[in-house]
């Protein structure tokens, strides 16, 4: 059973919103403390992660990296499911959050001297940080033959890889998201707007935001990535100027790199097609933008079905006789099962937003075959995990359970196109873009899956690489500082669990080595792919591959899990030995 979509995927952290009027069908504490949370977050979770990409431990040396001398007692076992989150949980019905409201917005005030950061490396691959050695992206695009099976990722504007061109340790991400206090307040309930952030980026000289943009684009093309699909969530302002920016930075990178325009119906207020038409064709005039081999423009609203067919016919129509543009539309339904077939006449292909979930992913096969047999394309959703604090509401993943099971389900059930959902959204905890908790490890791991959905074959295991998954605090455990809205189990995920995942590609069967806080132990992993799962403890977690009676790959968390928490957190965090 697929997890309820119904009310879309944004609720922006504003008095009024849907988090706001359901705040009484989630757990709550009563009555909270101000505490000083900012300094946690920094240099627990942030600088921590940044900085241990360049720190060589040996994870097996008796406490090495661990904030505990001994472990705590009384740890909680695996959760049972928590109350469900509710039918509305999911919903994208907000304007995007505007970061600057009030007098400490971004791009006030001049950048610091740049600090070293590990984001602007994020553009090209260091060799040997796959399990596999990748085809160039112009490989990749041309063993897909005529079709392409293109493979596009969500980008949602408001959280580039910089707000203000400031320094990580001062910017607007750590002043105002990660920090609880941050805008004023307004984010305090729930303990911060983000958990994760990008990878943080020097402060640059000149066109700094059209820079980032360029890098982001060069990440997701050195992934594999065909293109973004780009959330349209307002005709004016910041969002707006930054999605114009996103055409251009593709343009100038890679010709062959294409933007999918994404009208977001959840956001955009207007009730007038020629309106959405008029903009469209402002974006769609660009190079960049993606196009069908006959020249038609792809449009790929966003709950496409807050609007009738007769609407989008006309905003179709509009296009053509206003600004002589052909429309392939490629409706994003929140409910494709109860809108698919009004919308066959007019639509070229269907996807659906999708669960987040790695349990109810079977109904994937009957809607490839509903688009098919109506003679459409289908675009998969293929996603991470998804965790919402200003909602209240989060899916259990299962380490990287959902991320190997939807990609499995794009790949067997014949899925034409793919969008990664999401790209950036920190909101949401969907990120597969580089950031400081996950560093490369999604993008890399689906650059394995992509390169298979594209060539037919699965690419050869070349050397030893390692993933390790956990969380950094317990599923069930209950914040000690002010948050009092917290995460709940959405209606339809799997139930929710502790567990530390060791995910193995090797060249020939090998010992690995484990640590889980004060636990160590081994196990046997074959050959190929292979996923181990150990209880999750508090203190570090870390694997090693021996063979041969030599320590090869290893891989360490470097954020420990706690068993007392301040915020709660219940986004995986990951970790690659490709990366050092």
């Amino acid at each position: 059973m697929r997890a309820d979509r119904t009310t879309g995927r944004r609720a922006q952290p504003q008095a009024g919103t849907r988090a706001e009027r359901r705040r009484a069908s989630h757990r709550r504490r009563r009555g909270f403390r101000r505490r000083p949370l900012l300094t946690l977050l920094l240099s627990g979770s942030l600088l921590l992660g940044v900085l241990a990409a360049g720190l060589a431990l040996d994870p097996f040396t008796a406490g090495a990296g661990q904030d505990t001398a001994a472990p705590r007692t009384g740890e909680p076992g695996p959760a049972a499911p928590a109350a469900p989150g509710g039918s509305g949980a999911s919903g994208r019905d907000g304007p995007a959050p505007t970061p600057g409201a009030g007098q400490d917005g971004p791009g006030k005030g001049k950048a610091p001297a740049p600090v070293p950061d590990a984001g602007d490396s994020g553009d090209h691959r260091p060799a040997g940080a796959l399990p596999f050695d990748m085809p160039e992206p112009a490989a990749l695009r041309a063993a897909a033959g005529p079709g392409r099976k293109p493979v596009f990722a969500h980008y949602f504007t408001p959280y580039p890889l910089s707000l203000d061109n400031v320094r990580a340790d001062q910017d607007y991400y750590t002043r105002n998201y990660l920090n609880p206090d941050g805008e004023n307040g307004k984010h305090e309930r729930y303990g911060g707007l983000l958990r994760d952030r990008p990878l943080p980026v020097k402060p640059k000289s000149g066109d700094w935001e059209l820079a980032n943009l360029r890098q982001e684009v060069r990440t997701a093309r050195t992934a594999g990535l065909d293109g973004f699909t780009l959330d349209l969530l307002s005709l004016s302002g910041q969002n707006w100027d930054r999605a114009n920016l996103l055409m251009e930075a593709a343009r100038s990178v890679d010709p062959g790199f294409k933007i999918m325009l994404m009208p977001d119906m959840t956001s955009l207020s207007t009730e007038d097609p020629a309106v959405l038409a008029d903009a469209v064709a402002a974006l769609g005039g660009a190079p960049a933008a993606h196009r069908l081999g006959d020249g038609r423009l792809v449009v790929s609203p966003f709950k496409a079905e807050a609007k009738d067919p007769a609407w989008w016919s006309r905003f179709i129509d509009l296009l053509k006789s206003r600004h002589g543009i052909r429309t392939a539309l490629v409706p994003t339904f929140l409910d494709f099962d109860s809108h698919h077939e009004r919308f066959a006449p007019i639509s070229h292909g269907f996807s659906e937003w999708g669960s987040r979930s790695y349990v109810g992913q079977e109904g994937a096969a009957r809607d490839v075959r509903r688009a098919h047999d109506l003679g459409k394309v289908w675009m998969q959703p293929v996603s991470v995990q998804d965790a919402r604090p200003n909602q209240g509401v989060y899916d259990e993943a299962g380490n990287t359970a959902t991320l190997r099971t939807t990609w499995t389900r794009a790949i067997e059930d014949g899925a034409d196109w793919v969008q990664l959902t999401t790209w950036n959204d920190y909101s949401e905890g969907t990120q597969f873009a580089p950031s400081v908790h996950n560093g490369h490890a999604y993008l890399d791991l689906t650059s394995y899956y992509l390169t298979r959905f594209k060539t037919g074959s699965w690419p050869e295991i070349v050397r030893d690489t390692l993933y390790v998954t956990a969380r950094t605090q317990f599923a069930a455990a209950d914040p000690v500082g002010d948050q009092s809205l917290v995460m709940s189990l959405r209606k339809g995920s799997a139930a929710a669990r502790d567990t530390v995942e060791v995910l193995s590609f090797l060249t020939a069967p090998a010992t690995v080595r484990t640590r889980t806080g004060p636990a160590t132990g081994t196990y046997g992993a074959p050959a190929g792919l292979h996923s181990e799962l150990l209880p999750l403890r508090t203190g570090t977690s870390a694997a090693a591959v021996v063979r041969g009676g030599k320590t090869g790959a290893r891989a360490e968390l470097p954020v420990p899990v706690q068993g007392t928490v301040k915020v709660q957190d219940l986004q995986y965090h990951a970790v690659t030995s490709g990366r050092g």
